[in-house]
């Protein structure tokens, strides 16, 4: 690769980045404002979690992300003293402490949006104007039920409500809003295998034994690992949650820019090693 070329690849590899970081703004508007009608009476200290289970676990994951460049390409292998390397350590434990309770945010999301209602006595939603209540339309969106689109929002003849929120849905639209919270579940889970398959790798390429059968079952287990985030972004994409299928597309890219990463780092012991043993000779 030469430089100019060598200086693309980074300037792509960190706009990237910065759109990851975007995504946390993104992520904060779409919560925030389904906040407003999930938590009416205000978002106590233990429900913010729930409430901005997406916005933690990007904001964490960039911080994070941007932890292993520095480990993996950034920094050369003699600048890992041992304060670096605890403070590295350090914040990466932060963040993993985050992203598992952004995690546990998640089944929180996916008990709430399980919960539902019957909602009695309505069998058109004109019948609700005026009100304060709102429709589901997707995952953490809602939009104001009036009296100029009650009747574009759905022809079912009967609808259920989310306890103790003024917001309803059809049984099909909540059979999806439940589909895709598990999906969100999943994802969450997937990536944290992920990142422990990699925090193996890195640490086994301290220690140059990222060879063999370690080699090819990382491989083979990222394989399985990055085909199934691959597939959530495919349904994304094809349930219309553009935030949600940008977001999965970037964080795949961003990762493979960490398993380049890897392999150069790898590929520059071996050829320091060979240039060692030819200097032995």
């Amino acid at each position: 690769m030469n430089v100019n070329s060598s200086r693309l690849f980074q300037l792509f590899k960190y706009t990237v980045y910065a759109l990851l970081a975007f995504n946390v703004y993104l992520f904060f508007n779409e919560e925030l404002a389904a906040a407003a009608l999930q938590f009416p009476n205000g978002i106590d200290l233990l429900d913010i979690i729930e409430a901005y289970s997406a916005t933690i676990d990007t904001l964490a994951w960039v911080v994070l992300l941007l932890l292993f460049e520095l480990e993996t390409y950034v920094l050369d292998d003699e600048k890992f003293t041992r304060p670096v390397t605890w403070t590295l350590h350090s914040l990466r434990v932060i963040c993993y402490t985050f992203i598992i309770y952004a995690f546990y945010g998640y089944l929180e999301n996916l008990a709430f949006v399980r919960d539902v209602l019957p909602l009695a006595g309505v069998t058109d939603l004109c019948n609700l104007v005026p009100g304060e209540w709102s429709w589901a339309s997707t995952l953490d969106e809602y939009w104001p039920i009036a009296a100029d689109n009650c009747g574009s929002w759905s022809n079912a003849g009967a609808f259920v409500q989310f306890r103790d929120m003024q917001a309803i849905v059809d049984t099909a639209g909540h059979t999806e809003i439940v589909r895709l919270a598990w999906v969100d579940v999943v994802n969450a889970a997937v990536w944290l295998l992920v990142v422990v398959v990699l925090e193996i790798d890195v640490r086994l390429q301290e220690r140059n034994r990222y060879e063999g059968l370690a080699l090819r079952a990382s491989n083979g287990i990222k394989f399985v690992l990055y085909s199934a985030l691959l597939v959530a972004a495919v349904y994304w994409g094809f349930k219309g949650d553009f935030v949600d299928f940008w977001d999965a597309f970037l964080w795949l890219v961003a990762f493979v820019f960490i398993e380049l990463n890897v392999f150069e780092w790898r590929e520059e012991d071996k050829a320091l090693f060979a240039h060692d043993q030819e200097i032995v000779r």
